[in-house]
């Protein structure tokens, strides 16, 4: 299964880390430049909890920490 929320449909996504080199002006440099740009992935904080549904049936579902902090789902 895929690394998705339930609740909320948080999945992970990709992003760019940017590599800089010198020092800032404002530390007494010349300034940063930009030596690479490197792909990178951001995942959401997800855990596997077991939640009663609505019916009343018990179930192990995956949920991000925000949605369980926020009471979206009641935990057994």
């Amino acid at each position: 299964m895929a690394n998705i929320c339930a609740i909320t449909g948080k999945r992970p996504y990709r992003g760019r880390r940017i590599h800089r080199k010198g020092l800032p002006k404002k530390n007494g440099g010349i300034g940063t430049y930009v030596t690479k740009v490197v792909k990178r992935t951001i995942r959401p904080n997800i855990q596997k909890v077991r939640v009663r549904l609505p019916s009343g049936q018990v179930k192990r579902i995956k949920v991000c920490v925000k949605a369980i902090k926020a009471g979206h789902i009641s935990k057994v």
